[in-house]
C-alpha cells in the first residue's frame, strides 16, 4: 500500500511519541480511513526505516517486571489471522503468543526449544481451525519471528 507525505509523516510522529503499532493502526483508520491488519502496519513500520526506542532494562535494584497483556485489536470485516507474541515467554517455550483466527477463535501457541510448534486449546478443546488458517498462522508467524530475530 502507497502512503503519502501527510500519512507517513503521520506514521513517523506516532512512533516519535512513543504510540504501539496497535495506536498508529488506529491512527490510519481514524485520520485516514486506511484500513490495515496489525501485521501490515508492523511491516509498514519496518519499510519505512523507522525504529522503536528501546525500552530501558530495569537494573536488579528495581521492582519486579509486570506482566503486560498484549493489546487486542480488532480485525476489519475481511477478517484473517492475526499472530502476536508474548512479552513474558511462557515456562518451558521457547518463544510463545496467541493467535487469532479468521472465525474470531483465539489460541496460545509455543515453540519449544526442539523446534515443536504447537497451538494450546481455549475453551473448545476440539476446535480446528481450517487448513487455510494453519497455512496463514504459520506464514505470519514464520515472519513475525524473523523480525524479532529468531
Amino acid at each position: 500500500m502507497d502512503l503519502n507525505e501527510a500519512q507517513i509523516s503521520a506514521v513517523k510522529s506516532a512512533v516519535k511519541e512513543g504510540q504501539s503499532l496497535a495506536d498508529i493502526q488506529r491512527l490510519l483508520r481514524e485520520q485516514f480511513d486506511l484500513s490495515m491488519t496489525y501485521m501490515d502496519v508492523r511491516l509498514l513500520v519496518d519499510d519505512l526505516d523507522i525504529l522503536f526506542d528501546q525500552p530501558v532494562e530495569a537494573s536488579a535494584g528495581d521492582e519486579e517486571p509486570s506482566t503486560v497483556e498484549p493489546e487486542v485489536v480488532e480485525e476489519g470485516p475481511a477478517g484473517g489471522v492475526a499472530v502476536d507474541v508474548d512479552p513474558l515467554t511462557r515456562p518451558g517455550a521457547l518463544v510463545s503468543g496467541n493467535v487469532v483466527f479468521s472465525d474470531g477463535v483465539k489460541l496460545g501457541w509455543q515453540l519449544s526449544s526442539a523446534g515443536q510448534l504447537g497451538l494450546i486449546p481455549g475453551d473448545d478443546p476440539e476446535y480446528r481451525p481450517s487448513p487455510e488458517d494453519v497455512q496463514a498462522f504459520q506464514t505470519q508467524l514464520e515472519e513475525v519471528l524473523r523480525n524479532k530475530g529468531f
